[in-house]
């Protein structure tokens, strides 16, 4: 701007000195002058612009970047809540995981508590039984569930559901077994083979292998004292058999009566209403 001054002034002189009557010679030099300073005058204006247009540049990219920085801190400050987020969904998902792990180790426990009982149960059971019972009584554990079969000739006659005399002895252990160990149910399920029946008050084998399963759990309850709470008597008459009964020894293996007891499920069923709520991935 200095600069852009002094030429304006040199200007002024050289107008000044052309109205002061100036020689020619003179008067052409200034000219000269003149028209230098016009053109420097004109430069400068031009840089002045050219300076004007980079500074307005200058301006708009540092609003650019400004607007690019603003989004920027958007884009992390988002990324820090959704992180916050995460974090919080992983902890929530990695105690509903221990939760579950809890939970799956009760019942675990329960189980093996359980099977242990019936293992013990079983063998106290198989003790208590001399050598010549033990061949009308088959024990088995399966699926977490005792399984007591007694033959058919033992404790009844053919086609009757009198409990024999023989039987009560061996029931009598039963009973004793089934006593020790309150917390379990006990399903007395009576069985036939095909052969058909039709005596008074019993129609067919539907109602024999009821009525035998009916005899011995009312033996089970008025004369050896167990709970009738814990029994239940059911028949299946021809429907379930183990062996064939095209042969003898076939249907003599289907005419059986069995004694199932089972854990209470009162315990697994507490376990069931206590479990976890296991959907954590519907809240990530």
């Amino acid at each position: 701007m200095k600069t852009i001054s002094i030429l304006t002034a040199t200007i002024a002189a050289a107008i000044c000195l052309a109205g002061c009557g100036v020689s020619g010679k003179k008067y052409n030099l200034l000219q000269d002058d003149y028209n230098a300073a016009r053109v420097t005058i004109a430069e400068y204006q031009q840089k002045n612009r050219n300076l004007e247009d980079m500074l307005e540049e200058a301006k708009n990219n540092n609003a650019e970047l400004r607007r690019q920085y603003a989004q920027l801190q958007n884009t992390l400050d988002q990324s820090i809540l959704t992180q916050r987020s995460g974090n919080i969904n992983i902890a929530k998902l990695v105690d509903e995981i221990n939760s579950s792990n809890r939970y799956i180790k009760q019942l675990i426990e329960a189980k093996s508590k359980s099977d242990s009982l019936l293992m013990s149960m079983t063998a106290n059971l198989t003790r208590s039984l001399d050598r010549s019972e033990l061949d009308d009584v088959n024990i088995k554990v399966l699926k977490g569930v005792v399984y007591i079969s007694l033959a058919d000739n033992m404790l009844f006659k053919s086609g009757s559901y009198e409990i024999s005399p023989k039987a009560m002895d061996i029931l009598s252990k039963i009973a004793k077994i089934i006593k020790d160990y309150r917390n379990y149910s006990v399903l007395v399920e009576g069985n036939t083979d095909n052969v058909p029946i039709s005596r008074t008050n019993i129609r067919n084998n539907w109602d024999l292998s009821a009525l035998r399963a009916s005899s011995v759990v009312q033996v089970l309850q008025n004369d050896f004292g167990v709970d009738p709470a814990r029994l239940t008597a059911g028949g299946r008459g021809e429907y379930n058999p183990v062996a064939t009964n095209n042969t003898a020894d076939g249907r003599q293996l289907n005419r059986r009566t069995q004694i199932i007891i089972t854990p209470s499920l009162d315990q697994f069923m507490d376990l069931i209403d206590k479990a976890p709520d296991t959907h954590p991935a519907d809240r990530l």
